[in-house]
């Protein structure tokens, strides 16, 4: 046992020492735990006795040790992490698929590209977003009963309104937002702007999900009647909470650390001490966004910045607002091309059991950026 460990160390030494050679990492560790995302396969994973999935191979390199502890302490929750990270950059994709920056990822560790390395409202959606998906999965997983330290949020019980009652299986939010403030949040180093901002963004994250949480009932009666109501408290949508987070990125606050001598703070920092760039402006909530440098224009490709550009995007050439050819091009122009597409349609369910279809052809005429 005692050689397996030592034989899994090396080879996780030797993965980190080509990954600092090959210049592939982010500059910093902020947001290196992302690229489980692309490796949390089961042939990653360690098991117990039973079977019971404990912990990521740690010849991956990619969770601090003490990240790799908090997922031995919770057995099954790294499925949740992954299944998080997923929903993340799904919606990310989803939020900005119109945009110059289409929340581009990579199959390799950094997920995001150089993006995370800035300070721009882009990578600020980018903490937020991947923070409250693993809270909202976390969460979740333990309603579901996937995680073998937590369970359903019980602390609502018994009487709660004239015709209703506390009951049934609340998702458990709170073990996700605590779960992760330490899992999430431990990737951070220093005192600096960014170790600032990022944790800022990342909580802003995890209290969208728990803030949007709602009252959802079952009745109970006779015939389907509703004399007495049982309630308990869901999760909103990913979508709902991906909504919420692009409106607080179209309103982010540019900010300043507090002592403007520098962007180095002291030991003693409050990680909330942060205040608007503009005197005029009001202090960022904690769920609003909060970045420190201007987006890069993201028009064209740029080894430097990780801008892919949008030559050979898709566009709407009678939009005027940013899916259109004039904005996503970016002033370029556009090619038009057209495609015959054949698709099913008209289809017809037969008793019993086949559906028939015929098979319809249009013709698409379709933009690209040059």
């Amino acid at each position: 046992m005692r050689n397996l460990a030592l034989l899994l160390g090396i080879k996780a030494a030797c993965i980190l020492l080509v990954s600092s050679l090959s210049g592939t990492g982010a500059v910093n560790n902020s947001g290196r735990w992302w690229g489980i995302v692309n490796v949390a396969s089961s042939s990653n994973l360690l098991t117990n006795s039973k079977n019971v999935q404990l912990v990521l191979d740690p010849s991956l390199a990619l969770l601090s040790r003490r990240q790799r502890r908090l997922i031995r302490q919770n057995p099954g929750i790294l499925h949740a992490i992954a299944a998080g990270l997923h929903a993340a950059i799904k919606e990310c994709k989803w939020q900005f698929r119109n945009r110059r920056w289409n929340c581009p990822t990579t199959h390799s560790p950094a997920v995001f590209g150089k993006i995370v390395n800035r300070g721009c409202r882009e990578t600020a959606f980018v903490f937020a977003i991947t923070s409250a998906g693993v809270t909202h999965a976390v969460a979740r997983s333990c309603s579901e009963g996937a995680i073998e330290s937590c369970t359903c949020d019980y602390r609502r019980r018994g009487p709660g309104g004239p015709d209703w009652h506390w009951g049934g299986c609340s998702d458990n939010v709170e073990f996700g937002r605590m779960f992760t403030r330490e899992f999430v949040d431990s990737s951070e180093r220093g005192r600096d702007l960014r170790y600032l901002t990022n944790l800022h963004n990342n909580e802003a994250g995890r209290m969208t999900v728990s803030t949007e949480m709602r009252q959802e009932c079952k009745c109970h009666g006779m015939s389907g009647s509703c004399t007495v109501r049982t309630c308990w408290m869901r999760l909103p949508s990913f979508r709902t909470v991906g909504d919420f987070l692009k409106d607080r990125f179209d309103g982010a606050s540019r900010v300043v650390y507090a002592n403007k001598g520098s962007n180095r703070a002291s030991h003693k920092a409050n990680p909330r001490h942060l205040e608007p760039e503009n005197p005029a402006h009001k202090s960022p909530s904690s769920m609003d966004l909060v970045y420190f440098e201007k987006s890069p224009n993201f028009c064209s490709y740029s080894g430097k910045t990780g801008t892919l550009g949008t030559s050979g995007r898709m566009c709407n050439s009678t939009s005027p607002g940013l899916d259109g050819c004039e904005l996503l091009c970016c002033g370029r122009g556009f090619k038009t091309r057209t495609e015959t597409v054949t698709e099913r349609c008209h289809c017809t369910f037969h008793w019993c059991c086949h559906v028939s279809c015929l098979n319809c052809t249009s013709t698409r005429t379709l933009h690209q950026c040059v």
